[in-house]
């Protein structure tokens, strides 16, 4: 399909837009300096610092949360060093444990590290806003012409770039995280069930308590500490029943999913269409598809998908409330759960339960990498820039956004040769 000059420019200033923000990065002082800690630089700048970080991967930040992670973890942990490996990866395991967006929660956790809460308010926001105005742009032109935008040129080229950024996370995160025969073995358990189709949360605690057993047999004898993060499953307000709109419900509806909603975005799926198509009648399957699709092809965290659906509901009201109910709940369990993280690692039994959980994790990431692999390597092309990608990351420790912005250029050109480069 020959497309023309609007597509065109639509491209290239989603291009230029990344440029700019990538360019961006190196006029704040210190960000790529080596080792920092807290009291070396005054609160503002710090604050300066996670909104520049996380605005960034909000806008370069495609291919859901294991792509999100694998991107934060090149920022955060190789290249500006504000975190140790484990540390990262007891806030993966802690992250897996609660309800909600578990990128955006990653950018909690960083932020509250870097700056307590003021830091996590920053980060999480940061992270979501980019995300948050792209799809509010895409839900008025949706709502004014009836259909979505094209973006398949973009994700084409970024897709690749984002299999080999987590591909090299998990390799790095693995070194890691496998500290024993156990722990290697629930990763491999994980990664078979998930395909399986067991649930993830009982994967999760499934390899935490298998780790903690299998390398404190000797330790059963003795007092047990009842030191661990259960999940806040079930704190979500009852459903309410109605088939006429109002933003309170809408509010109350996602604050409750937000509370509750565990896994991939295929799992909030399964929650929205329950609630908006089955049981309110506010959607149809087509407009939850296309508010699904609206959440894949644009950055940032899926769970923006809500905001789309807010705003086909309730303009730009019905937007911003939609955002803030499916995204309170997860604020307020980093705020609750971040302290208690140290406490897990100075206890033996629940430091290994940890170390469990973050096997299986880099289990499922693992699980789901494959499942994008398979889906974005589509020919020799796809397959050719996630190699390139591979090779700039590890061997010359090129930036992850900049990865991105090449994926993005090479889609562009692929799109604009039609269909062949």
């Amino acid at each position: 399909m020959r497309r023309g000059p609007i597509h065109t420019a639509v491209a290239l200033a989603t291009i230029v837009a990344i440029v700019r923000i990538v360019a961006g990065d190196g006029e704040l002082p210190d960000m790529n300096s080596g080792p920092q800690h807290l009291t070396q630089h005054p609160a503002q700048q710090r604050l300066t610092q996670i909104a520049a970080l996380f605005l960034k991967l909000g806008i370069t930040g495609f291919g859901g949360p294991a792509a999100h992670i694998g991107m934060m973890h090149d920022e955060v942990v190789k290249r500006r060093r504000w975190l140790t490996d484990q540390e990262f990866l007891d806030l993966v395991g802690a992250t897996n444990l609660i309800p909600g967006p578990n990128s955006t929660e990653m950018a909690n956790h960083i932020g509250f590290l870097r700056s307590g809460y003021l830091g996590l308010l920053t980060g999480g926001a940061s992270f979501v806003l980019p995300a948050m105005l792209i799809v509010l742009g895409l839900a008025w032109v949706y709502v004014r012409f009836g259909g979505t935008p094209q973006a398949t040129w973009l994700l084409y080229g970024v897709k690749p770039v984002i299999i080999a950024i987590v591909v090299q996370a998990l390799w790095n995160l693995g070194q890691k995280a496998i500290k024993s025969t156990p722990a290697a073995l629930v990763g491999l358990m994980v990664f078979v069930l998930y395909f399986l189709g067991v649930n993830e949360i009982a994967l999760l605690f499934a390899g935490g308590f298998m780790v903690a057993i299998g390398t404190n047999l000797d330790r059963l004898r003795k007092r047990f500490p009842a030191v661990f993060l259960v999940p806040f499953a079930g704190l979500g307000l009852p459903a309410l029943a109605s088939t006429v709109f109002s933003l309170p419900l809408l509010f109350l509806t996602l604050l409750k999913i937000g509370a509750v909603w565990y896994g991939s975005g295929y799992v909030l799926l399964a929650f929205l269409r329950a609630d908006f198509v089955v049981r309110l009648g506010w959607l149809t399957d087509q407009q939850l598809m296309d508010s699904i699709a609206i959440g894949q092809i644009t950055p940032g965290p899926l769970f923006t998908t809500a905001t789309f659906i807010g705003y086909l509901l309730g303009g730009v009201s019905g937007a911003l409330l939609a955002t803030l109910g499916i995204l309170l709940p997860s604020f307020v369990f980093v705020a609750i759960s971040n302290p208690l993280i140290p406490r897990l690692r100075k206890s033996t039994w629940a430091s290994r339960f940890l170390d469990g959980v973050n096997s299986a994790s880099l289990g499922l990431m693992a699980a789901v990498t494959c499942q994008l692999a398979r889906a974005s390597l589509v020919d020799p092309l796809a397959i050719g820039t996630a190699v390139l990608s591979f090779g700039l990351l590890t061997r010359f420790k090129v930036n992850s956004t900049w990865l991105v912005l090449l994926g993005a250029v090479i889609g562009l050109l692929r799109m604009l040769l039609g269909g062949e480069l």
